[in-house]
């Protein structure tokens, strides 16, 4: 029995699927605090049997370097109910002969997008900013693991917004998340379609998103994914940008097009990824 977690900043789903990330049976509810959230999740798998293996993928920032003493434990977070608890040790106490794996929501996502390539990127924009890199087929974490939200962008022409993030203001997440999309222009990201500026804006804080992966780790694609990343043609103006800005330095971009896509598997793919991570 193999069960993945993705726990999101809005949403959790928790399903049984296949070594190969498919799918089988899926459960989707309201993220809440820690401890209600897992409950909810290890009472369903509870009522389908005992997993042997549980990949979980996770809202950061989160520990998860296994030499760490506070592993599976979220970090510096300012949602509430969150910040000290253990992911690993709640499901550990339900299941302690299962094997747990837990990774960032972005990571897991990376592993279900890879398409068969050893380096992509992946950027979820949604409450907040995440970046996953596989690197020569190898998933990257550094000391905790990347932060591509929280970097500082050059400033579009005419932006002078302060920014929404509680640490930084006007980082790239304080910039271009949905938080920061519904503060900016008085409605949700979904709603915007007639307000041509703030894609404008929004594509080209994303844009420059994607010139910093493709100068650190060079990746062949970068993947977009989450609720804000829906809008009409934003992956393309998206990649224009890219293009323009680049000046035809990387070769990364002009040996892959598309170079800017929509994640494969939609929305499934934090908890494909989650049950390959399980099974890696």
């Amino acid at each position: 029995m193999i069960a993945g977690i993705e726990l999101g900043g809005t949403k959790t789903v928790v399903a049984l699927g296949e070594a190969d990330g498919r799918v089988i049976e899926e459960h989707r509810y309201p993220t809440t605090d820690g401890p209600e959230t897992l409950a909810r999740a290890i009472a369903w798998l509870q009522e389908r049997g005992i997993p042997e293996r549980i990949g979980i993928g996770a809202f950061g920032p989160i520990s998860v370097n296994r030499a760490r003493a506070d592993y599976g434990s979220l970090l510096a977070t300012p949602k509430p109910g969150w910040r000290g608890f253990s992911v690993t040790g709640a499901l550990a106490e339900v299941f302690p002969a299962a094997r747990v794996a837990i990774d960032t929501d972005v990571n897991v996502a990376v592993l279900a997008e890879a398409d068969g390539l050893d380096d992509v990127a992946y950027i979820t924009i949604g409450t907040g900013i995440g970046g996953g890199v596989l690197a020569d087929g190898r998933l990257v974490h550094g000391a905790v693991h990347s932060e591509l939200g929280h970097w500082f962008p050059r400033r579009a022409e005419g932006d002078d917004f302060a920014g929404v993030c509680p640490f930084h203001g006007d980082c790239l997440e304080g910039l271009a998340s949905g938080p920061a999309m519904k503060q900016r222009w008085g409605r949700e990201a979904r709603d915007l379609g007639d307000e041509p500026r703030a894609w404008e804006f929004e594509t080209h804080y994303l844009a420059q998103a994607v010139l910093v992966l493709l100068a650190a780790v060079n990746p062949a694609r970068v993947v977009i994914g989450g609720g804000v990343s829906q809008a009409e043609g934003f992956h393309g103006q998206v990649e224009e940008k890219v293009r323009a800005a680049a000046q035809s330095y990387f070769a990364a971009l002009e040996e892959n097009s598309p170079f800017v896509v929509p994640p494969q598997h939609g929305q499934q793919a934090g908890i494909r990824g989650a049950l390959l991570l399980a099974s890696s």
